[in-house]
């Protein structure tokens, strides 16, 4: 798989009449005003900005704009002659944040069985190095999967969107699909969601429900949570009397794993790349709040 993503498959897809799929560069702590005393050497003009991020031609870029459907570090920009720094701004076109910076890397992978979720495993099992080296970046999983549980895993090289992502008082759900032992209930799948009592204290599913009828002394049980707490999946349905026998992450925030086979790898779409990058802004807006509140 190239490293590189191409886009000559979106820039088919643009169009005057609809808004493009679009995604924020998170590499910068700070933001600056759009209204500045002097523009510096590095601004450019925001419609020249949103056509190189790919978000549409200049022309439609400035319709974009003249129509207050732009904004710059949470400020609608309707001036066509409104100058950006990259480096610093956030920019965002209907409330969907774009990447300014194209450094930053955004790969999915269905993990296979057996792969452990590391750099570099002490033990010389397979690891996550097998799909990180074909890219030139230096990518990081974001989360863990168990070595015996497969499916969505994200690889990035950006910091503080993985931050937001793995950290449980972000509430990021993750779904998963859990073939057990046995015949769940409907009064166990309200235990899941009621909570239960576990070594490290107590845990509650989001979301549980059966799927079809169980058979052969299995049943197939979808499993929405947003703990990271080492095997909490398999931990929780052993507690209620159902151990695993097999486990798939299916859906990780906004991202589903669709069909994508297991053992392959393909760039976010222009869609899920701005619902991460949303996701992150909203978090790194509501800590500001906070801070500022003192709560």
């Amino acid at each position: 798989m190239s490293g590189k993503g191409g886009a000559g498959g979106r820039d088919e897809r643009r169009n005057s009449e609809l808004v493009p799929d679009v995604i924020l560069d998170w590499s910068s702590a700070e933001s600056s005003s759009n209204q500045r005393d002097g523009d510096s050497a590095t601004s450019e003009r925001l419609q020249k900005v949103l056509a190189a991020a790919g978000v549409a031609s200049r022309r439609v870029s400035e319709q974009l704009i003249a129509a207050g459907r732009v904004t710059v570090n949470g400020q609608v920009v309707s001036e066509l002659g409104s100058r950006v720094e990259p480096s610093v701004d956030e920019v965002a076109v209907d409330g969907v944040a774009i990447q300014l910076d194209p450094s930053k890397r955004y790969i999915m992978l269905n993990k296979p069985t057996g792969v452990v979720s590391s750099m570099a495993d002490e033990n010389g099992r397979p690891d996550l190095r097998t799909f990180t080296d074909r890219f030139e970046e230096r990518l990081f999983n974001v989360g863990r999967l168990d070595a015996e549980t497969s499916g969505l895993l994200l690889l990035t090289n950006d910091g503080e969107l993985a931050n937001v992502l793995s950290h449980p008082r972000y509430g990021v759900e993750k779904t998963y699909i859990a073939q057990v032992k046995g015949a769940v209930t409907a009064a166990v799948l309200r235990r899941l969601r009621d909570g239960i009592e576990l070594d490290d204290g107590p845990i509650a599913a989001d979301k549980a429900r059966l799927l079809g009828e169980p058979s052969n002394g299995r049943s197939m049980v979808e499993l929405t949570l947003h703990s990271g707490r080492n095997r909490i999946v398999r931990r929780m349905l052993a507690e209620v009397g159902h151990p695993v026998v097999d486990l798939v992450r299916r859906q990780f925030g906004p991202l589903h794993l669709g069909t994508l086979p297991a053992g392959r790898t393909r760039e976010l779409n222009d869609r899920e790349r701005g619902a991460l990058l949303t996701l992150a802004r909203a978090a790194r807006s509501n800590d500001s709040t906070k801070g500022e509140s003192g709560d």
